[in-house]
């Protein structure tokens, strides 16, 4: 255990100068983000205010956690490096590594989604009560951690950053079509519905639109309600958004776990 935490704090010190630059790009892009989707939340009259209310909220996790993916595989892979010369010399084990590789990234991802939401959730002007913001910051801080590990996990079954960087592109494709926000859930076609419970960007667009707006029982200019709509076009009931915070979490603690156990179990170092 003492040699599980000695390699978190080294860690720490290690990413501590990275993670401040990437804090700092960051904001910019929140904020160039919530610029565009300026008070866009206030909008629910019509389906398309609607829609572009959920897409703005969907668009931004999605960039931003592709963001954290891309960000994170190149130091892993350099890294990894380094951990196959300490690991031949008895310096530590797979599981201290892989133990203070995840635990970093907790605080920091941490920090990412307090300040994305405070400030993105504020521009683009979503409804404030407690529960709301909270389960925002809840799907928000999730999805950037498990983009965080899928890269990280990347490197991890994979020889070198090209070829990681290459899958997890094109799983990004992938879960981008079946999120349920290009194709909505009903109507995508029954044969490829199993491949839309297993796109963890689903998990993530459905607890962000439920949470924000599967209990607005206030009527559109048509006459439906909003709540309503949201049901009859995504599918999606606000009964249900216990079970998508348990999944989402479920999708982290898979990524990283998966992370540990390849670099446990493989070895691609070449002598």
């Amino acid at each position: 255990m003492h040699c599980l935490f000695m390699e978190a704090e080294l860690v720490i010190l290690e990413k501590s100068f990275l993670y401040c630059c990437s804090l700092l790009l960051h904001s910019h892009l929140w904020s160039f983000i919530g610029s565009i989707f300026w008070q866009l939340g206030r909008k629910t009259k019509t389906q398309v205010d609607l829609l572009n209310s959920m897409g703005s909220m969907y668009i931004a996790t999605l960039f931003l956690g592709i963001q954290n993916t891309t960000t994170v595989m190149p130091v892993v892979s350099v890294e990894r490096t380094v951990f196959y010369r300490e690991k031949s010399g008895g310096m530590y084990a797979a599981l201290p590594y892989a133990f203070g590789q995840t635990v970093i990234e907790l605080p920091y991802v941490l920090a990412q989604a307090l300040a994305y939401g405070v400030a993105v959730y504020a521009m683009i002007g979503f409804e404030w009560t407690v529960a709301k913001f909270l389960w925002c910051l809840y799907f928000s801080y999730l999805t950037f951690l498990y983009f965080t590990f899928y890269g990280m996990m990347c490197v991890g079954v994979t020889p070198n950053y090209q070829v990681a960087s290459i899958i997890s592109s094109a799983f990004f494709g992938l879960w981008n079509l079946f999120s349920g926000f290009l194709i909505a859930r009903p109507q995508i076609p029954g044969w490829w519905i199993w491949y839309y419970w297993l796109s963890p960007m689903a998990w993530t667009l459905y607890g962000l639109v439920v949470s924000q707006y599967g209990d607005i029982t206030s009527q559109m200019d048509d006459g439906v309600i909003v709540k309503d709509y949201v049901n009859s076009y995504f599918g999606f009931k606000h009964d249900f958004l216990p079970v998508v915070a348990v999944v989402t979490l479920g999708f982290t603690v898979l990524f990283a776990f998966l992370f540990g156990f390849s670099i446990q179990k493989l070895n691609f170092q070449k002598r």
